[in-house]
């Protein structure tokens, strides 16, 4: 009772930890846009300013802020190295990738702000000698701000779930464009193209009294001098990039380090799996690498889950074929007379799936290749009851995989296999419940494992557990959970798309009881 308390403490700690970490970072960001616009909308410093362009001079300022605050926080969620330092004592991390994105629909957010904010500003400049599109293009801050919109508008268009799933080389290159956008975001308000009086000046010339006599400016009142506001850019995001090219070199020089190919297997739909040794490698569960192979592509680096054990002499990963990378590395694998490719390592980082031993029960959902963190957690549960670990607080795992192809279910058929025989050895029959479930199929197949349903094993997979047709009823499992378990804090642990992610979320909210005592489902999702 007291380890399902601290599993709940823990899982609701995470919960509220990320929601006041919203809350404030939305404060701070309303609190900064605030005091900017009053600060450019009030002051005497910028009265001058306001009779030539209005209220959009103050926007503008205010929305620069808050882009400048943003710009600070968006490299400290992907520092991969500091977050997996941190997340021994800090599991609220896991929430990284999802600020992440939060702080980037802000930078968007205000961006747009600023650049229709700016619009309205050379609409009224247009009484000057220049016009609104010579100021664009050979000012700094024009030239500037229009590389650095462009550069943000394919680091956002890039990132979406079905680039990143299909192309992934797109989101790897554009995403690159950071570099663009700081740099220009630095210089760009070198030029100084907002301006306000002088100090001095407005002692000599208060606007109160001078701003209504500009007839006489220069006898009773001596003229306004102005200066440029200094780029200042640069102080809010000068600790982040530091910190962030030091989280670079610390990749770079683990990547450096040898790694040596001990086995290649291709199992059935083009899934290789390689089983590498490196020196001082150590990793948990459901942790993941990223994988660089410079025959292939010098810079791309692409994340792979580890799907060994950590009690396995080695580590491995398993690479579906999805692309041209995967093609390209699969190829380089398959050539029988050639030595093996050269691959860089960096990693392994810590993820959701290292909490699962945590919860008494938990609930595995894979979604195609999306099984492997799942298959480390599983090799490591089949070696700690073949050592007899007593300190294993999970007493029930659920596991759901859903393929589209037969082929799929193949690579994963010797372990499940083997965990099967080990529960019945060791008496833990009920330890692992697993449903495999089977979505591209035609009516051979389903015809086919009709006809020899009565079979003491699955006509599919060859393991006892029979495989279903179709996609799981979330509903109904849950509600069977539910029932089961009706007073434990259960884990549900997904690898797998958004619109599945969705289904998982809305069943752990719904099927949670408002009774802390009573059942509650906590969801978690990997993020690369």
């Amino acid at each position: 009772t007291i380890s399902v308390f601290e599993n709940e403490a823990s899982a609701c700690t995470v919960s509220l930890f990320f929601s006041l970490l919203q809350v404030v970072w939305l404060g701070l960001n309303v609190f900064l846009f605030v005091h900017a616009f009053l600060t450019f909308e009030k002051s005497d410093k910028y009265y001058y300013t306001r009779e030539l362009i209005g209220s959009s001079l103050a926007w503008a300022r205010a929305s620069a802020r808050c882009l400048n605050f943003n710009s600070l926080l968006i490299l400290l969620p992907v520092c991969r190295n500091l977050l997996s330092f941190l997340r021994g004592s800090c599991s609220q991390l896991d929430h990284n990738l999802t600020f992440h994105k939060l702080v980037a629909y802000m930078i968007c957010l205000h961006t747009v702000i600023h650049i229709v904010a700016h619009l309205f500003n050379f609409e009224r400049y247009r009484r000057s000698c220049k016009t609104a599109e010579h100021l664009t293009f050979t000012s700094i801050a024009g030239l500037t701000g229009v590389i650095i919109t462009l550069a943000l508008i394919l680091m956002v268009t890039s990132a979406t779930e079905f680039i990143r799933w299909c192309y992934f080389e797109v989101f790897w290159y554009a995403h690159h464009l950071f570099v663009i956008y700081f740099i220009g975001l630095v210089i760009h308000g070198i030029g100084g193209i907002v301006r306000g009086q002088t100090e001095d000046s407005m002692k000599e010339h208060p606007h109160s009294k001078c701003a209504e006599e500009y007839k006489d400016w220069g006898e009773h009142c001596r003229r306004p001098r102005f200066e440029g506001l200094p780029a200042d850019s640069w102080k809010w995001v000068l600790a982040p990039v530091i910190l962030y090219i030091f989280e670079r070199l610390i990749r770079f020089y683990r990547s450096r380090q040898k790694v040596v190919i001990t086995k290649a297997i291709l199992h059935p739909s083009r899934v290789l799996e390689l089983q590498m040794n490196k020196s001082d490698f150590r990793m948990e569960v459901g942790q993941y690498i990223f994988v660089n192979c410079p025959s292939v592509s010098f810079w791309e680096w692409h994340p792979f889950t580890l799907t060994s054990a950590p009690e396995e002499p080695f580590f491995s990963i398993h690479i579906r074929a999805a692309g041209d990378w995967t093609e390209s590395l699969i190829r380089a694998c398959e050539q029988q007379n050639s030595p093996m490719p050269r691959l860089e390592v960096d990693g392994p980082f810590g993820t959701a799936s290292e909490d699962v031993f945590q919860y008494e029960v938990a609930m595995l959902v894979g979604a195609g290749i999306g099984v492997t963190p799942f298959a480390s957690i599983l090799k490591s549960i089949w070696y700690k009851f073949r050592h007899a670990d007593h300190t294993l607080k999970t007493k029930t795992i659920y596991f759901y995989w859903i393929c589209r192809e037969t082929g799929a279910f193949a690579w994963f058929n010797d372990l499940l296999a083997s965990l099967e025989r080990e529960m019945e050895e060791c008496g833990k029959v009920g330890f692992l419940n697993y449903r495999l479930f089977l979505t591209g199929w035609d009516s051979n197949i389903a015809g086919h494992a009709a006809l020899h349903f009565d079979k003491s094993t699955d006509v599919v997979t060859g393991l006892k557990q029979k495989t279903s047709f179709g996609r799981p009823k979330w509903d109904n499992e849950f509600s069977a959970l539910a029932a089961a378990h009706p007073r434990s804090v259960v884990g549900v642990f997904l690898c797998g798309p958004q619109t599945l992610a969705k289904s998982l979320r809305r069943c752990c909210n719904h099927y949670s009881s408002l009774d802390p005592r009573k059942v509650r489902f906590y969801f978690n999702k990997e993020n690369f």
